[in-house]
This record gives structure tokens, sequence and C-alpha cells, in this order.
């Protein structure tokens, strides 16, 4: 089994979420396991009610306007396209420290272009774009911690 192939297997077992997968060939062993963490669950801290003056009345106007605004900016992210991770680990946009970016805001880019890389137990795998398109917005800042299904770019298919 060569180094591809096993870089292979490792991809697998992270995509797939298998919890652990053994292979043996002509005295060669293999045995993969896969990260078996619970989801992450977030509560929001409970919001204290400051006392409010006859006088504040129109705010809850101007705080109803605020959730409109809100839903045109999800219907505007609406027609873009996420690049999601397809692993845990923690995302670069460059090859290197003193290198330019894979991609940036406005760069177009085709099915098959690398537009970040994504280290995993020390394994540092090349993510490739699977849709053409322009790059509108990275979610992610360089050398962040990013999990499985992590949206990291929007993408303009126009």
């Amino acid at each position: 089994m060569n180094l591809e192939e096993i870089k292979d297997l490792i991809k697998l077992v992270s995509k797939s979420g298998l919890g652990k997968v053994e292979i043996e060939r002509e005295g060669f062993r293999i045995s993969i396991k896969g990260s078996q963490s619970e989801p992450i669950m977030y509560q929001a801290a409970p919001m204290v009610a400051a006392p409010v003056a006859p006088a504040a009345a129109p705010a809850p106007v101007s705080a109803s306007a605020a959730p409109a605004s809100t839903e045109s900016n999800t219907s505007d992210d609406s027609k873009y396209i996420t690049v999601k991770s397809p692993m845990i680990g923690t995302f670069y946009r460059t090859p290197g420290p003193d290198k330019d970016a894979f991609v940036n805001v406005g760069d177009s880019i085709q099915s098959g272009d690398k537009v970040c890389i994504i280290e995993a137990m020390k394994t540092f795998n090349e993510i490739e774009a699977e849709i053409s398109g322009k790059i509108v917005k990275v979610l992610v800042d360089n050398a962040s911690p990013v999990d499985y299904d992590q949206p990291l770019f929007l993408v303009d298919p126009a």
C-alpha cells in the first residue's frame, strides 16, 4: 500500500464518519480510527432586560426594522454556493507563510482549482473547488480550526 492509498483511506474515514477501518495485506496491516466526537451544543446566555423609560417607545419600531435587513442579507447570500470543509483540521489560505493566498475575494475559480489547505493529523490536504464561479467572501480566518462541513467560502456561480 503506497502513501497515496493511505491518504485516500484517511480521507474516506474522515468523510464517511466511520469509527474504525482495518486493512491487512501480505504482511502489511493498517488501522485507522475516525473521530467520534459529540456534536458541540451552544446555548445563548440569558439577556438581562434594562428598565425602559416611557420615552423609549420608538425603540421597538427600530428593532423590528433590524430583522428585515438581516433577512435581506440572508436572501442575498442564498444565491451563492457555499464551499464547505470536507474534514476537521486547521484552515490555511496560503501554501506557506510567505506565499500568496490560493484565492482572494473577487477571484474567479474553476472546478479543480486549489482554494485552501486543511491540515489534519500532520497531513496537509489541498482542497479543490467543486464548482466554478467568483469568490464573494472568505468565511474563515487563516490558521483557524475548522469542523467537518463548516462553510469556508461563498462563491457566485454566475
